[in-house]
């Protein structure tokens, strides 16, 4: 996925970034939870939407309104996995982001 997938590579950094932050805020073991089942929730939309695209590659080669209607419903689900992450991000790491600023 991380060969042919431009966004794979965005959610790669942003999964760095979760980790390396929940090490240097030292989050806590519920926060831990939430961003792990953020960032789970986010490569799963991302390799179902991948797998989706390339079977619909295969079944219709040729462009095809309805498969492209059902690609951009796969694809709008990592949009809304990848907002909710972000969310649950704000809301754990926003906190103690602005603690630090006082």
């Amino acid at each position: 996925m991380l060969w042919t997938q431009h966004n794979a590579w965005v959610h790669a950094l942003a999964t760095a970034a979760a980790i390396i932050a929940g090490f240097t805020l030292q989050i806590s073991p519920g926060e831990w939870l939430a961003i792990i089942l953020a960032i789970i929730a986010v490569w799963t939309a991302e390799a179902l939407n991948t797998a989706f695209e390339f079977l619909c590659e295969v079944a219709s080669p040729e462009f095809h309104p309805m498969v492209e209607r059902a690609k951009n419903i796969a694809a709008g689900a990592v949009l809304i996995s990848a907002v909710g992450a972000v969310v649950i991000g704000l809301l754990i790491f926003g906190p103690k982001l602005l603690a630090l600023r006082s």
